[in-house]
């Protein structure tokens, strides 16, 4: 089955009553957990962006303690299980300014993290990247924003 074209999806659901809808919401949330954590967002988080980014830096807290730090290969793949599951967070608030908060955070947390990442070419390269991307994202803002921001950069650099 191939699938239609969201332009295609939108005037489908603008000729559907608000029962339909809700049917149709309740059944796309079942089928992955994604869809239920995006509606969840949209419903009980979207009005409260700070009490959302909150939420996923406690999330992050939570999950760099629990990182194995016997060897590289688990402090790696943590990480990166970590950096994906921001990713997905960052989709789901589509705001700029949450981006460049949880970037930041992860980047702070990366950097304290105990053993220190210089030893490893991969988390160094890691972080760089984020540092990277948080710097492009910090672009697209107002310019107090970006003061703001700026700073908050150049003391992870330092």
């Amino acid at each position: 089955m191939k699938a239609v074209s969201v332009t295609v999806i939108k005037k489908e659901l603008q000729h559907q009553s608000a029962d339909e809808l809700i049917k149709l919401c309740l059944r796309l949330s079942r089928f992955k957990k994604e869809n239920k954590e995006l509606l969840t967002y949209l419903l009980f988080e979207s009005f409260n962006e700070d009490g959302y980014i909150a939420s996923v830096k406690n999330y992050i807290d939570e999950e760099f303690e629990t990182i194995n730090t016997k060897s590289y290969f688990y402090i790696r793949k943590s990480v990166r299980k970590i950096l994906k599951n921001i990713k997905k967070y960052i989709r789901y608030s589509q705001k700029k300014e949450t981006e460049v908060e949880l970037l930041l955070y992860f980047c702070q947390k990366l950097k304290d993290f105990s053993p220190n990442i210089k030893y490893s070419t991969q988390l160094q390269n890691t972080y760089n990247r984020q540092i990277l991307l948080t710097k492009k994202a910090i672009a697209t803002l107002h310019d107090d924003l970006q003061y703001d921001y700026n700073l908050m950069l150049e003391d992870l650099q330092a």
